[in-house]
């Protein structure tokens, strides 16, 4: 917008132009603080990524430590239109109203965002649970659901008794698109390359209200299963929506492109229900992963 101001008695025209910015449309919480992964140093990426794409703006809420009083841990979901987790292993339990409060926003439609190691907190917080689908240590066995994973063409649940969550070296591993007509996963290719990374198996938990985007194979020489495991999930909770990656175990394997692009186009369909992110032209094939510094 221009604006003009003459100044007739010098003779002189001064245009001023004023830039027009809009605010980004969405509001973004990272949850940390307690992690046996290196959150200090994830959360700043995941707030770059989130903010790179000109929907977010993101704020951070941070836990005392372990061991220390968390009675005053308190953060407004409610005033967000998504929550991304980074609150992991070894965490402690949050205050019941902390929790009550994350159960109403998830109920009156909210969005969740599970990033790696968040589905290894709170084993024994049953609404959390459901909020995540599928989880991994901290006791998890059969006595919390079966574990999941794709097998013969479709979704598979195993009630086999056995501990849940396991990964073996990190090594760089497709993924293969098992819902090409979901929102987050539309238009991407079929199989792409994510760089070395631990590749979650024998994940288990209520698996309810569960759709696996997309999996990777777990290969026995690598410790894994030899089958297909959930990478990408959501899941329904009440009128919420949640999205599950368990990409991204520290800074180097954020810089993986196959994890920024479906971390962005995740959060945005648990805040919105839809994506209007393009794909990248750095978004990898079948063949090699493709890396941003």
């Amino acid at each position: 917008m221009f604006h003009k101001h003459w100044l007739a008695a010098l003779g002189i025209c001064v245009v001023m132009t004023v830039a027009a910015t809009a605010a980004p449309p969405l509001k973004a919480l990272i949850v940390d603080g307690q992690n046996n992964h290196d959150w200090k140093k994830t959360t700043p990426l995941l707030k770059q990524y989130l903010e790179q794409t000109g929907l977010f703006a993101v704020d951070v809420a941070t836990s005392p430590p372990k061991g220390h009083d968390l009675s005053g841990f308190k953060p407004n979901f409610a005033a967000y239109d998504v929550v991304v987790s980074n609150y992991g292993f070894g965490g402690d339990p949050w205050p019941e109203e902390t929790n009550k409060a994350l159960v109403d926003y998830m109920e009156g439609g909210g969005g969740l965002v599970i990033y790696h190691s968040a589905d290894n907190a709170f084993p024994g917080w049953k609404e959390y649970n459901l909020m995540i689908a599928l989880g991994g240590w901290g006791g998890r066995n059969e006595k919390d659901g079966p574990y999941v994973y794709w097998q013969d063409g479709k979704i598979v649940r195993d009630m086999t008794p056995g501990p849940g969550g396991s990964h073996g070296p990190q090594h760089e591993y497709q993924l293969v698109v098992r819902r090409a007509d979901h929102p987050i996963t539309k238009g991407l290719p079929n199989v792409f390359m994510h760089s070395a990374d631990e590749l979650y198996n024998r994940l288990r938990g209520p698996a309810k209200n569960l759709t696996v985007l997309a999996t990777s194979f777990s290969p026995k020489d690598k410790k894994g299963t030899g089958r297909h495991e959930p990478m990408l999930m959501t899941i329904q909770y009440g009128n919420g929506r949640v999205f599950h990656t368990v990409l991204g175990h520290a800074p180097k394997q954020l810089r993986s492109v196959a994890f920024i692009v479906t971390f962005q186009r995740g959060a945005e369909w648990a805040a919105t229900g839809k994506v209007t992110q393009t794909v990248p032209d750095d978004f990898p094939g079948p063949d090699k992963p493709s890396v941003r510094e």
